[in-house]
């Protein structure tokens, strides 16, 4: 009897530390940078298309909200807006006006929605944190010396983390990394997303 109220002691000063440790929530908002082949509708014979190839850097923002449910997990929403333009191949198919097959820059807009746990705990001035994040993705293209556009919508996910730094009362800066994996256009996607700027905990 002495040993279990012994543990439930040290749990509940455990888990007060722990809670001490940590703030209720936090909110962050940033530069963030995604590198991926961004893909395309899958070519029909009888239209014109764009056939995607080599990889591209897009640029944007990413935004963040945690809230806390325990001392060392908590629920995140994630967005995220990344821009840019990749080489394409564009294609006639079998067209009766004139046309060329050639390469030529496909401009891209591609949105991320997530929300799942995530675990952090604190360490004196710095806070590393992971999560799995599941949500959508949406894409949006065009193209222009052989007219195209196209976008899509589906099912996507995200694994990774990172570390907050504390600055000055409740400011840190956010360093984070991420993979992720989208299914647009009934195509396995993979992105690599770095996003970095400060946090406010509180």
């Amino acid at each position: 009897m002495k040993k279990i109220l012994a543990a439930m002691v040290a749990v509940c000063a455990l888990t007060g530390w722990a809670a001490a440790q940590l703030p209720s929530a936090n909110l962050f908002f940033g530069y963030s940078y995604a590198h991926a082949t961004v893909p395309a509708p899958t070519i029909r014979p009888d239209v014109a298309g764009v056939a995607p190839s080599g990889s591209s850097g897009l640029n944007g923002w990413n935004a963040s909200v945690e809230g806390k449910l325990l001392p060392l997990i908590g629920i995140v929403a994630d967005f995220s807006g990344h821009y840019g333009s990749q080489s394409v191949t564009a294609t006639c198919g079998f067209v009766a006006v004139p046309c060329l097959t050639i390469r030529e820059p496909m401009d891209a807009t591609v949105y991320h929605f997530f929300v799942g746990p995530q675990l952090s705990f604190s360490v004196g001035r710095v806070r590393p944190f992971a999560h799995a994040l599941f949500g959508a993705a949406h894409l949006s293209e065009s193209a222009k010396a052989q007219p195209f556009s196209a976008s899509d919508t589906a099912f996507s996910y995200a694994l990774g983390g990172g570390v907050d730094y504390s600055l000055l009362g409740p400011l840190r800066w956010r360093v984070q990394g991420d993979f992720l994996q989208d299914q647009l256009f009934s195509k396995s996607s993979n992105y690599f997303r770095f996003s970095t700027g400060p946090v406010l905990h509180f």
